[in-house]
């Protein structure tokens, strides 16, 4: 029998990539998307190449949006074992923190943190009945050790402080399983080329970002409160 997995912010990069690699390795696959017509055609085009793949829309900056996927979800796949939180955006990527604007601090806290917070409340009971894996999908420069110890980092306060909330959440709901067989963690796949950094030169392809956290959600392994990037085990 299939296992069934969720992958938001999917109809493009490498939330895509995550959605086809899962695909090809015998999921079922939820692909979740804000638009409509993207998602669909997302949708269309991996499944043309015989990939189980269905589509729920979702708005990770709007809680009806979310209520409504995290409706259809508990009711229509109530066997799903895996969910990978992979949408954001990136505030305005603010070069430094007197450059931050509290508007874009707040946009990208809407989306990147309480986006994923309203949907992990609404899927974190099915996922833990089931023995299931949260994956949050991280950044490098969520790491306040990272921060702490780099001597260059992009210092996007706005992106990045909602990333170390996530982090912060991805701990207190591993915290809540760590005596079940489900777990919670987060994976950075590394500067990667896409949309969010204006597909910036010199970041790995997506579906090579895409590789890792499929790895680490698939492994079979136990990373429940676990912050992982490609090498291994990263520091909060």
């Amino acid at each position: 029998m299939k296992k069934t997995a969720m992958v938001t912010g999917a109809n493009k990069g490498i939330g895509f990539e995550i959605v086809k690699q899962l695909g090809e390795a015998g999921w079922k696959v939820i692909l979740g998307a804000r638009s409509a017509e993207r998602g669909e055609a997302a949708v269309s085009e991996l499944t043309s190449k015989g990939l189980d793949v269905e589509f729920v829309q979702i708005d990770m900056g709007d809680l009806e949006s979310i209520e409504l996927a995290a409706e259809s979800i508990n009711k229509n796949y109530p066997d799903l074992k895996l969910l990978i939180n992979n949408a954001g955006m990136p505030g305005a990527f603010s070069r430094s923190f007197m450059d931050t604007k509290e508007e874009n601090l707040r946009n990208a806290f809407e989306v990147n943190f309480f986006g994923t917070f309203r949907l992990n409340q609404r899927l974190f009971p099915l996922i833990k009945n089931n023995e299931g894996t949260i994956v949050n999908v991280s950044t490098d420069m969520a790491s306040l050790d990272h921060m702490h110890n780099a001597e260059s980092t992009l210092n996007a306060f706005d992106y990045n402080s909602s990333k170390t909330a996530n982090n912060a959440m991805t701990l207190s709901m591993a915290y809540e399983v760590r005596n079940s067989n489900a777990q919670v963690f987060a994976v950075t796949p590394g500067f990667t080329s896409t949309d969010l950094n204006g597909n910036s030169v010199g970041g790995k392809s997506k579906a090579a970002a895409a590789a890792i956290i499929v790895g680490y959600a698939t492994d079979g392994k136990r990373h429940n409160a676990e912050f992982l990037d490609e090498k291994g085990v990263y520091a909060w």
